[in-house]
C-alpha cells in the first residue's frame, strides 16, 4: 500500500503544479518570474548550475553529473562552460548542433539521458517551469503572440527578447477562436516528458530509402483534407515530428552522421535560423537543443566528405573520452554491479581496483618524458602522491596528448568479464585473481583487439597482478600485525625511548643491569629503513616524532603507534618482516597445529571484521599470500 500512497501523492502534487490562465495572466507571471520565459539552452544550463557546483583540484565539479558520470570532470566542465553557458547567454554557440564524440561505452548516451531526465524533473520545479499556448501540439512559447512591431517595447518593459514567429496553426487559432484578442489566448503550464512527447524527442535514423522526412517535421493528415479543403490548411497537418515535439526542450539525434543528407539540412536551418520548413507553410519556429553523438572513426569519415562542409561549421564537437582515474573507474563498476542482478555476490576488496588499473593502463598513452613510466602516470592521474613529482608534472603530462582516453578497453567489457567470473565460479564470492584470469581469457574473444594489442594488454594484466600481489601482502601483514598488538606497542615504546635519548643526547638505562647505554642506532634504523628514511633524513624524522609527542601531550593526549601514519607503517613492516617466517608456516601448513590454527582464525576474523572480506575470500587471500611468501 505504501507505493500506492506515493503514486497518489505524486498525482496530487502534479495537480497542484498545474496552472492555466490567459495571456494577460501569463504576462503578470513573467513580470514576477522572468525566468519562465528563458530559452531551451538557458533552461538546461540553469538546471545544471542549480544542482550545485564545487571546486575540486582546480576543476569545476557539477553535482548534476556527479552521481552517474565518473572521472570526466574536465570534459564536463568544458561542455558546460564552452557550450551551455554561452548558449544560455544567447551567443552564437546556441546556433550549433552539439555533437558528443567519444569511444564506445564512454558515457555519451548516459550524458544525454541525464539531460533528458533532468529536464523532466526540472520542469516540475519553480525555476524550470515551462508555459505554452494551450492546445498547441508544439507547446509553443506564449511570447510568440507578441507582434513583431511591439517586441522592442516589450524588451524595454520586461527585459526579455522574443525570438521566433507564431506557428501557422496558432496564427489561425488566434483569429478564429479568439477573434485576434491576444490577451485572451489561453496559456497552460506544461511538464517536459519524453514518454508523452512533450519538449523531449529522440530521432533514430533507419534505412534512408524507407525513412520519411515526416518523422522529423510532421505530415499531412489526409483524412482531414475533405473537411478542411486544402493541404495548406494547418488543421490538416499533424505537427507530430520529432522537431515539433521537442520544441522548448531537447532533441537527441542518434547516429546523426549515418543519416541521409535531406534530414541534416533541416537541422541546419533549425540551429542557424531557429526555424524549419514543413508542408506548405511558412517557416516554423522552434527553440530546442539538438544533441547528437558519434564515435571518432565516423566523425573523421564525415569531415573528410566535401559534401558535408556546410554542416562542419554548424557543429560544436565536444570530446567525451574514457575516464583515466582508477578510483573513478572503480565507481563505474560499482554502479554497474549495483544496477545488476549480481549485486548480492561478494566481491573481495581490491578486486574492482585491480580491474580498474588494467583498464586505465590500456587507455593511457606512453609518457614522452623518460623519467615517468605508465604506472607512475596512472598514480599521478588518480591524485596519488608520487615522490619527486608535483601538480606541474601532472599538467605537463595531460598536455602531451590531446586524444588520450579515446581508445582502450571499455567498462562494458570489464563488467561482462566480471559477470562471466561470477556465473562460472558458482560461489557467492570472487576475488581479483578470478577477474584478472577472466580478463585475460576474454582478450581472445574480443573482435577489435589485434595480436599486437593483445600482447600489450597481457603485459598490463601482469602489471595489475604485481600490484595486487603487493596489496594482498600488505593486507595480510596488517591483519597479522594487529594480532600481535602487544608486540607492536612494545616495539613502538622501545623505539620512542631510543629516539628521545638520541634527540636529547642522553643515555638509556638497561632494565636488567641498570647500567647506562647509548641509544640503539641499529634498532632505530631497522624501523626507519622500512619506509625509506635515509641516513641524512633520520635526524629530522626523529625530531618530528618528538614534536608530535609534545603537541599531543599539551592537549592531554597520549602518543601511540596510530598517531603517526608513516611511523605506524614502519612498525607494521618491521613486525611483518620479523614475522614473515611465522606467516609462511601458518598460511601454508597443510595440517596446521593448534597454535597455527588459532592464529589463522584470528587473522581471518580480522580480515572479515575490519577489511571487508567474507570467510571464503579471506581464506583464499591467506592461501595466496602464503604461496607468494614461499616462492
Amino acid at each position: 500500500m505504501d507505493i500506492l500512497k506515493k503514486i497518489e501523492q505524486y498525482r496530487s502534487q502534479e495537480e497542484k503544479l498545474r496552472w492555466e490562465g490567459t495571456f494577460a495572466d501569463y504576462l503578470k507571471l513573467v513580470k514576477e518570474k522572468p525566468w519562465v520565459a528563458q530559452s531551451a539552452h538557458s533552461r538546461i544550463y540553469n538546471m545544471i548550475r542549480d544542482a550545485g557546483v564545487e571546486e575540486e583540484n582546480g576543476n569545476k565539479v557539477y553535482s548534476f553529473f556527479s552521481h552517474e558520470m565518473f572521472g570526466l570532470e574536465e570534459a564536463l566542465e568544458k561542455l558546460v562552460e564552452e557550450y551551455f553557458h554561452p548558449a544560455a547567454k544567447r551567443l552564437d554557440v546556441r546556433k550549433r548542433i552539439l555533437l558528443l564524440m567519444g569511444p564506445v561505452s564512454g558515457g555519451k548516451s548516459t550524458l544525454v539521458t541525464m539531460l533528458k531526465r533532468g529536464l523532466e524533473a526540472y520542469s516540475r520545479g519553480d525555476r524550470g517551469a515551462v508555459y505554452a499556448i494551450k492546445g498547441c501540439p508544439m507547446h509553443e512559447d506564449p511570447l510568440h503572440l507578441i507582434p513583431q512591431h511591439l517586441r522592442d517595447d516589450f524588451y524595454k518593459e520586461y527585459g526579455i527578447r522574443v525570438e521566433g514567429n507564431l506557428s501557422p496553426l496558432n496564427t489561425m487559432r488566434l483569429e478564429e477562436e479568439y477573434g485576434g484578442r491576444i490577451e485572451d489566448v489561453l496559456i497552460e503550464r506544461i511538464f517536459l516528458s519524453e514518454d508523452k512527447r512533450v519538449g523531449i524527442g529522440t530521432f533514430s535514423p533507419s534505412d534512408p530509402k524507407s525513412q520519411d522526412i515526416a518523422d522529423l517535421t510532421g505530415s499531412i493528415d489526409f483524412s482531414t483534407i475533405a473537411e478542411y479543403g486544402s493541404e495548406s490548411d494547418p488543421r490538416a497537418y499533424r505537427f507530430d515530428g520529432e522537431l515539433n515535439k521537442a520544441n522548448r526542450g531537447l532533441m537527441e539525434f542518434q547516429e546523426m552522421l549515418k543519416c541521409d543528407e535531406k534530414f541534416l539540412w533541416h537541422l541546419l536551418s533549425l540551429t542557424q535560423e531557429g526555424n524549419f520548413k514543413a508542408g506548405r507553410f511558412a517557416l516554423i519556429s522552434a527553440d530546442e537543443l539538438i544533441v547528437a553523438h558519434t564515435n571518432e572513426t565516423e566523425y573523421r569519415s564525415f569531415i573528410s566528405n566535401k559534401k558535408n562542409e556546410a554542416l562542419h561549421s554548424r557543429i560544436i564537437v565536444m570530446p567525451v573520452p574514457y575516464n583515466l582515474k582508477v578510483s573513478q573507474e572503480e565507481r563505474i563498476y560499482e554502479k554497474m554491479i549495483r544496477d545488476s542482478d549480481v549485486a548480492d555476490v561478494h566481491i573481495a576488496p581490491h578486486t574492482l581496483k585491480v580491474a580498474a588499473m588494467f583498464t586505465v593502463l590500456t587507455r593511457l598513452r606512453e609518457p614522452k618524458r623518460g623519467d615517468i613510466d605508465l604506472l607512475k602516470k596512472m598514480r599521478l592521474y588518480d591524485g596519488e602522491n608520487v615522490e619527486g613529482y608535483n601538480s606541474s608534472d601532472l599538467n605537463e603530462l595531460k598536455k602531451e596528448y590531446q586524444d588520450e582516453g579515446m581508445s582502450g578497453i571499455d567498462p562494458r567489457y570489464v563488467i561482462n568479464r566480471i559477470s562471466s567470473t561470477i556465473i562460472r565460479k558458482k560461489v557467492p564470492s570472487i576475488n581479483a585473481l578470478d577477474v584478472l584470469r577472466s580478463l585475460k581469457e576474454g582478450l581472445d574473444q574480443h573482435p577489435s583487439i589485434t595480436q599486437d594489442l593483445r600482447e600489450k594488454y597481457l603485459n598490463f594484466i601482469s602489471v595489475a597482478r604485481k600490484e595486487y600481489d603487493e596489496m594482498a601482502k600488505k593486507e595480510v601483514q596488517k591483519a597479522f600485525v594487529y594480532s600481535y598488538e602487544e608486540s607492536a606497542k612494545t616495539l613502538m615504546d622501545n623505539y620512542l625511548d631510543n629516539v628521545e635519548a638520541f634527540c636529547n643526547k642522553s643515555k638509556l638505562r638497561d632494565p636488567l643491569t641498570g647500567e647506562e647505554i647509548n641509544p640503539d642506532e641499529k634498532l632505530m634504523r631497522s624501523i626507519e629503513e622500512q619506509i625509506g628514511i635515509s641516513e641524512n633524513a633520520k635526524k629530522a624524522f626523529r625530531e618530528e616524532i618528538l614534536i608530535r609527542i609534545s603537541a599531543l601531550a599539551r592537549k592531554g593526549k597520549r602518543f601511540d603507534y596510530r598517531s603517526h601514519a608513516r611511523l605506524r607503517e614502519a612498525i607494521q613492516k618491521k613486525l611483518f618482516a620479523d614475522l614473515k617466517d611465522v606467516v609462511k608456516i601458518t598460511t601454508s601448513a597443510k595440517t596446521p597445529d593448534e597454535q597455527q590454527l588459532k592464529k589463522i582464525n584470528e587473522v581471518v576474523a580480522r580480515l572479515i571484521d575490519e577489511h571487508g572480506y567474507n570467510s571464503t575470500s579471506a581464506n583464499e587471500l591467506l592461501r595466496y599470500v602464503g604461496s607468494l611468501l614461499n616462492r
